[in-house]
């Protein structure tokens, strides 16, 4: 078996019992199952929803995507090996950590397979939720540049590249393209204000303006969580991106939970302490893979300059990268997770017969 075999790039196309269509993100698949299926499963498995809540099956993929462009490789290679599990493994395990230290819950329902959730559908809030603990990145440019007011926050004067800030700051973004909102250009990921939320707390589908406060404290206690474990294990927590939705538990009560992925190499920057307190960046997150391709490529204002998003797309389609690159990727992936998670990550040769197998026989959603 070769080695693109032992990836899954393709997950929209799974036998699962469905009466709409797959949505097909960039990194993972979403089949809404239909109404009867999702009352059976509430039923059988017991779930902590209403009886009439609507469940999806969400697979990930070994895809990886960076500036906006899904990358591929080399000899047929699609995606990375072990991207998907390890993605996965991070997130469960958090998402644990949050439930055990009484926060929020999360969108996931049951973990049929490493690459499987079954997940309650939920009012996603319009919100790209960032945290940041250092200043780096988008941040940091902006700062090179002159820039002191990011999303409201004025940066003092004096700061260093990839240096502790003095407090953390949220600085969110939007999620998606929201129209007829002052202030807030019509595009999608442009940098806003909490005052921007505030005085438009309905368009970013807050149930309430006291939501807002509730949305800081599960984003700042769940970056506290998380950092706190990471440096147990000499690691530094330097940014994540939260999201987070509203479901109704069973008595349709509704509720701000986590959703999407928590704390993982794709959503957050993480440093190695040791190296950290040498002055030198070690990057156990897809940053390193994000300046790899700024290095790789002669032009690296097409990867960061949205206006050159044809050339960039392009970029990605006609370029295989170096198999030894997305094995860099895979190998930083794969330890991170076992780091986090303490135990060895176990990588399927056959990812997908595995996962209809499973839904077949455990779930009854493959006919």
């Amino acid at each position: 078996m070769s080695l693109a075999d032992k990836v899954l790039a393709v997950n929209d196309d799974l036998p699962i019992r469905t009466d709409k269509p797959v949505h097909s993100g960039k990194v993972r698949s979403v089949y809404w199952l239909t109404e009867a299926d999702s009352r059976r499963l509430i039923q059988e498995k017991g779930y902590n929803v209403r009886p009439d809540a609507p469940l999806a099956i969400m697979v990930i993929s070994d895809r990886i995507s960076a500036f906006d462009c899904i990358w591929h490789g080399e000899q047929g290679l699609q995606g990375v090996p072990g991207k998907g599990a390890a993605l996965n493994a991070i997130s469960n395990h958090w998402f644990k950590l949050f439930k055990d230290n009484g926060l929020a819950d999360s969108h996931i329902l049951d973990i049929p397979h490493p690459f499987v959730w079954i997940v309650q559908k939920a009012k996603p809030v319009k919100i790209e939720a960032i945290c940041r603990q250092y200043i780096t990145g988008s941040m940091w440019r902006a700062y090179q540049k002159g820039e002191r007011n990011f999303c409201g926050i004025e940066l003092p004067e004096g700061l260093n590249k990839d240096q502790k800030l003095p407090e953390l700051l949220m600085t969110p973004s939007t999620k998606g393209i929201l129209k007829g909102i002052l202030n807030v250009p019509e595009v999608d990921d442009v940098n806003i204000t909490r005052q921007d939320i505030q005085d438009n707390y309905q368009a970013f589908n807050f149930k309430s303006s006291e939501d807002i406060q509730l949305y800081e404290k599960l984003l700042s206690e769940g970056f506290a969580v998380i950092s706190q474990a990471l440096a147990e294990l000499d690691q530094v927590f330097v940014d994540t991106k939260f999201e987070f939705g509203y479901v109704e538990d069973v008595n349709g009560t509704e509720k701000l939970i986590y959703m999407d992925e928590v704390g993982t190499p794709d959503s957050s920057r993480i440093w190695d302490g040791p190296a950290y307190r040498e002055g030198k960046i070690v990057e156990n997150s897809k940053e390193g893979f994000r300046q790899l391709l700024l290095n790789h490529f002669p032009d690296p204002d097409i990867l960061l300059n949205k206006d050159r998003m044809n050339e960039r797309e392009a970029l990605a389609r006609d370029n295989a990268l170096p198999v030894e690159v997305l094995m860099d990727v895979s190998n930083t992936y794969v330890a991170i997770a076992e780091k986090i998670t303490g135990q060895a990550l176990n990588l399927s040769d056959n990812p997908k017969a595995e996962i209809i197998e499973i839904l077949k026989r455990d779930y009854g959603l493959v006919d």
